[in-house]
This record gives C-alpha cells, sequence and structure tokens, in this order.
C-alpha cells in the first residue's frame, strides 16, 4: 500500500484480503485500535476493566449489543471484516485465525474499540525521532511485565507493554510527544532497564516480533492495548473475538483530534 490511501480505502482492501499483514506504518494519520468483542453479559465488567486501568486500555468507542457499524470512529466500516486477522476463542483458549468473524458474530455481542500506540507512530517520525518497527518492517515488540492491573468482575490481567528503541538524546523528546496522546497509551510507563518488568530478554517478545535496539539507544516501554486481550481471557467467556497482536482497526479519526495541547 502507499501512504496516501485513505483509511476507508485500505478498510476495502482488508475487508477483500488483500491485506492481511500487520497495520503498523499503514494511513499514518488516522488513529487505529485495538479490537474486544464480548457478549453483552460481561459488557458492563469489560468497561469497567477498561475505566479502572485506562492507560492500556483507552476506549475509543463501544458499540450497542450487534451492531456492527463503529458510526463514531469509522462510519461505513464493518466490524466483522475490516481487520486483517482476528482471533477467536472459546472458553478462554485460541480456537482459530480468521479474516472474516461474520460466521460468529451474533445480535448480543459487544465491541469495543480501544486506543492503540500505533497511532502516535505519525508524530514520533514527523519529529526525527525513528521508529524501529516500520524501519525494519516488522510488528512492535510486545512483553507481558509483572505489574497487575486493576480487577474488575471476572476481568484481570498483568500490563502489557509495546518497547521502542530511541536514541539517547530523542528519549524526552519521544516523551513529550506520546504524553499528548492519553487516548493512545499516553507517556511510557518505563525508560530502560526491562527486567524491572519482569522482562527477560528484548530478543523474545510475547507478541510482535524482535527488533534492533542499537549502540546508543534506550529501550522505552508504552503501554499496550493487548492487554484487554489478556483480560478477556482471564474471563474464559463461551466465546469472545478479538484482533491478533499488531493487526489493527483503523478509524477515520485522525491522530492529531486525540492529542491534548
Amino acid at each position: 500500500m502507499n501512504g496516501m490511501e485513505t483509511p476507508r480505502e485500505i478498510r476495502r482492501k482488508i475487508a477483500g484480503a488483500a491485506w492481511t499483514k500487520p497495520t503498523t506504518g499503514l494511513a499514518p494519520a488516522y488513529a487505529q485500535a485495538n479490537l474486544v468483542i464480548l457478549d453483552r453479559r460481561y459488557a458492563f465488567d469489560f468497561l469497567l476493566f477498561c475505566v479502572r486501568n485506562a492507560k492500556p486500555c483507552p476506549v475509543l468507542e463501544v458499540l450497542e449489543p450487534g451492531a456492527t457499524e463503529p458510526r463514531e470512529t469509522a462510519p461505513g466500516a464493518d466490524i466483522r471484516t475490516d481487520v486483517p486477522l482476528y482471533r477467536i476463542w472459546k472458553d478462554g483458549q485460541l480456537e482459530q485465525e480468521v479474516s472474516d468473524i461474520a460466521a460468529w458474530f451474533n445480535g448480543d455481542m459487544v465491541s469495543f474499540l480501544l486506543g492503540c500506540s500505533f497511532t502516535f507512530e505519525a508524530a514520533l517520525l514527523g519529529a526525527g525521532v525513528p521508529v524501529r518497527n516500520i524501519e525494519e518492517g516488522k510488528n512492535v515488540s510486545m512483553y507481558t511485565t509483572n505489574r497487575k492491573c486493576a480487577p474488575a468482575g471476572p476481568f484481570s490481567a498483568p500490563l502489557v507493554v509495546t518497547m521502542r528503541p530511541i536514541p539517547n538524546d530523542l528519549v524526552m523528546r519521544a516523551i513529550r510527544i506520546t504524553s499528548r496522546y492519553s487516548l493512545a497509551h499516553g507517556a511510557p510507563i518505563q525508560v530502560g532497564d526491562p527486567k524491572t518488568l519482569g522482562i527477560r530478554d528484548l530478543d523474545h517478545p510475547d507478541f510482535g516480533d524482535p527488533v534492533t535496539v542499537k549502540d546508543g539507544e534506550i529501550p522505552v516501554f508504552w503501554a499496550c492495548g493487548v492487554t484487554s486481550s489478556l483480560a478477556v481471557l482471564s474471563a474464559k467467556p463461551e466465546l469472545c473475538i478479538t484482533h491478533a497482536p499488531g493487526h489493527m482497526f483503523i478509524t477515520d479519526v485522525l491522530n492529531e483530534t486525540l492529542a491534548t495541547l
């Protein structure tokens, strides 16, 4: 894809299976979102989990039960087809990965769109801060940490983070830029020393791909929406649908509308 395509055009390609890869770097001016779809019986408790853990789970939109069009963030889109890769979970176990969830979606399902750190990557690049996963054409590195989120009902989870290596002299710039995007995880939760987060080896992320950390760079960690997927798994609902890590829903919301001054 080229960088000039609109979110609507990209979603059309995704729905037609012309794009099945991670969405990092696509439609860089527009916000991307994590997706969680649950039976309505779980919706309140999951929303409460997101409110209590707004750093990893910032809510962009919640659809009505059975609704498939995210009218606030992407009018005309279809939540059942417009993600490159979905995960189907049954009783907390991964059943399969699919590119279309129409066969599993029903009128009792509530869809949650949550902010994603891909949203601030364009701002980092525009300020001269390198984004290694984009440079190397990889999915972002994601790690499960030793920090616990605040539980809600049957939902609990460890905090998941993304990692981007930042040159030492640009770390403060990266912090200032990303802190403006509270609906896309905001400022980092950790700079350097992965061991304090319980991360033993940066070369072996729990999700996504490893990226190169060069001399003169420091690993910087941001809260990650995959936390929401782990929370769902802790509740072991009969059926749940999420995006596959790195395969996000691309909204029509401009990144800058999510930023504060």
